[in-house]
């Protein structure tokens, strides 16, 4: 999508529909309260009038709520909402009429919005499809009288590279396992890597990952024939700082193993590799943005299949950091690879403070719902850092406890650890529990992002892949680099 900001009146303005915010008890824009249909508009939120002033031809008065509670994330709804009416009229260029005090940051909402709203999934369905969309928007202009352009323009465009890198995220999401497998993720990363100088690529196959003792890794893959991979990107930005490491969970498909997973729905496992879509995509949001701060990225990646020669129930396995762990319940698969991507990350690659981001629990589901991931931490500094690129960025996440009695929970009988704790007690934070035995005491983060990651039901992502952690990573990791 094309971004460009001008300095205009609002009858100056040609675009196939403009847009303007109109807040509860607010008067519409000089030139449009005489328009036909402006007694209909609300400011109520994602309430929408069309307007037909003459000049511009079309005008859609999005409704914000209260000018009081105006904030980024109801200017990404607004956004939304004014996307989605432009793409059924077939208008290609969309211009939003910038609110009054607007600030860089609410500029941003408005690009994420329409950028985000944009999405589309259609490359298997047959042209002409009765409920494809009229159009798609293309351009997207900011403007108003005296539009600080200097000001907003490095904002609007952050926005726009990040939101186009989770779009991307999302469309890896979307791909079914037949065409997305641990290869073709590797591929994305190769690709990634070759468009960028300062990232490099290294790519493990089944042998390799065995003959560095990855035993969960190892073992997760065993019951497929499809291979695994444990990508490591490396992205040298300079800076000076302390090298952050990035870890996603890569499963391309989820069947559950041999503790195989109900029939309904399962489907949707092909998004068990959510966490890893996010993290390859913010690796190449950050590097677009030239972000001055080292990073490593570390996405272990493999099918879970039940076959005769799938990991068992009963199974013990040595990760790479040599503690063992029974395997209780093949389809708590997810924390048996991030441990090992978490020991590598450390260990080899020297990352100093780390975040994962996986689709880990159902349990959080429950907790959190679709609005907040679960975030589990071992430090307070690290935590808050993630809590405030959640706040700004819009993808939200909630501090769960990590005690002692939680630690308990995966202590193992006849291994180290278990995988799956036997009692039904904070399984969202066991989990976490379970992981934190693999970061050798560094400042660690983990999000669970199994009820953020699809189906969050938010009017700029819909019910399917939403691509959640990519715009909070890269906010996280704008902040560390100004830092």
């Amino acid at each position: 999508m094309e971004l460009e900001l001008v300095d205009s009146r609002l009858d100056e303005l040609d675009a196939g529909l403009v847009a303007v915010a109109l807040a509860e008890g607010d008067e519409l824009p000089d030139g449009l309260r005489d328009a036909p249909g402006a007694d209909d508009a609300k400011g109520e939120p994602k309430a929408a009038t069309l307007l037909y002033p003459g000049t511009p031809r079309r005008v859609l008065a999005v409704g914000v709520g209260e000018r009081s509670d105006l904030d980024a994330e109801r200017l990404r709804v607004a956004a939304a909402v004014a996307g989605k009416r432009a793409a059924s009229l077939g208008a290609r260029t969309l211009a939003w009429w910038l609110p009054d005090g607007s600030g860089p940051e609410h500029a941003a909402a408005l690009v994420e919005g329409t950028v985000l709203t944009s999405y589309r999934f259609d490359r298997y369905r047959s042209q002409g499809s009765e409920d494809s969309p009229a159009g798609q928007v293309e351009r997207l202009v900011l403007a108003g009288p005296g539009a600080d352009a200097a000001r907003i323009e490095p904002e609007a465009s952050a926005a726009l590279i990040v939101a186009s890198a989770a779009n991307r995220a999302r469309g890896l999401q979307d791909l079914p396992a037949n065409e997305l497998d641990p290869a073709a993720l590797a591929a994305r990363a190769t690709e990634l890597a070759a468009a960028h100088d300062a990232v490099e690529v290294e790519v493990l196959d089944r042998a390799a990952i065995a003959g560095r003792g990855m035993g969960g890794l190892a073992a997760v893959s065993a019951g497929s024939a499809v291979e695994p991979r444990l990508i490591t990107l490396r992205y040298a930005g300079g800076g000076g700082g302390e090298r952050i490491g990035l870890v996603g969970k890569s499963v391309t498909f989820d069947s559950g193993g041999i503790s195989i997973k109900p029939a309904a729905r399962m489907h949707e496992m092909k998004m068990d590799m959510s966490g890893g879509a996010a993290v390859l995509e913010t690796v190449a949001a950050i590097a677009e943005l030239g972000l001055e701060l080292d990073l490593v990225a570390v996405l272990p990646a493999t099918e879970n299949m039940p076959s005769g020669a799938a990991m068992r129930p009963g199974d013990i396995i040595t990760q790479l950091n040599g503690k063992t762990v029974e395997v209780t319940n093949t389809d708590a698969e997810g924390r048996l690879i991030l441990a090992d991507a978490l020991t590598y990350c450390v260990r080899d690659l020297g990352a100093a403070r780390i975040v994962d981001v996986a689709t880990l629990t159902g349990a959080v589901v429950v907790a959190l719902g679709s609005t907040h991931a679960a975030l589990i931490s071992n430090d307070d500094e690290w935590a808050a850092a993630v809590e405030r690129a959640a706040e700004r960025s819009g993808e939200l996440a909630w501090r769960l406890p990590l005690h002692p009695e939680h630690r308990r929970l995966i202590e193992g009988k006849a291994a180290d650890l278990v995988n799956s704790s036997a009692k039904r007690k904070a399984s969202t934070i066991s989990a976490a529990a379970f992981l934190e035995h693999f970061v050798d005491g560094v400042p660690w983060a983990h999000l669970d992002i199994a009820g953020t990651a699809w189906d969050t039901g938010r009017e700029y992502v819909g019910d399917g892949a939403s691509g959640f952690g990519v715009r909070l990573l890269t906010r996280l990791a704008r902040d560390l680099a100004r830092g």
